[in-house]
């Protein structure tokens, strides 16, 4: 927890002097999404708290916020905790994913498209895979998606995705074989990429339709090798 606290001193800024509850519940689910609170880890109230200087009160409102998106959970008598997923999380993530994303795609129009955010996704998910940092791989990858969304240009879309994705992370978290995992997606976000700087939106929506397929088989299967299908790790 010391580790994870030092790198949220460094959001302490971003609640400026309008410190609320959904600014601190953003903080957390961004950190979240990043990587930083692994499924089950326990939240301190008091370092959390102290290190973003905010009130028990509007802590425990963030916690709410965040147990109603799915992300954290309250357990009686012991505090709240980052949630577990279970199998059937992970796979209603990816009908999610599925609905929204490929209607994006089918939606956006006229080309050209404005793949900048893309682009800056693919680079930084090729970087981590040199330096052998899959965990950024990953990162990179929720970064690719989530570009992907805001091509919607919807305020209501993003957030939605926001709290799905920082759940697809809690699922990442917990598979054996990082690298087996997100190696095959580096490539394959490069050619949506592709698809849409040449404005062929149908052959990118093809490429993410089934991209999506095989990241679900893939992820349950090896979910299912550390995880119970009711989100018991196993032994």
């Amino acid at each position: 927890m010391a580790e994870q606290l030092a790198g949220l001193a460094d959001d302490r800024a971003l609640l400026g002097r309008t410190s609320t509850a959904e600014r601190v519940s953003d903080i957390l689910r961004n950190r979240i999404a990043e990587g930083y609170f692994p499924p089950g880890t326990r939240l301190s109230e008091d370092g959390i708290g102290g290190t973003l200087g905010v009130s028990r009160n509007t802590l425990r409102e963030a916690f709410r916020l965040l147990t109603h998106e799915r992300l954290l959970v309250h357990e009686l008598n012991r505090g709240v905790f980052v949630r577990v997923l279970t199998v059937e999380d992970v796979k209603d993530i990816y009908r999610t994913r599925r609905l929204v994303e490929c209607a994006v795609v089918r939606g956006l129009g006229e080309p050209p498209y404005v793949v900048e955010g893309l682009a800056a996704a693919v680079t930084e998910g090729q970087l981590a895979s040199v330096e052998n940092d899959w965990k950024v791989v990953g990162t990179a990858n929720i970064h690719f998606h989530r570009e992907l969304v805001a091509l919607a240009g919807s305020e209501r879309t993003d957030e939605l995705m926001r709290s799905v994705f920082a759940e697809l992370r809690l699922a990442f978290h917990l598979v054996d074989d990082p690298k087996r995992l997100h190696e095959p997606y580096l490539q394959r976000n490069r050619l949506i990429l592709q698809a849409l700087q040449a404005g062929d939106r149908a052959e990118a929506e093809k490429l993410l339709a089934v991209y999506l397929d095989d990241s679900l088989e893939r992820v349950v299967d090896a979910y299912r090798r550390r995880v119970g299908e009711d989100g018991t790790a196993l032994g």
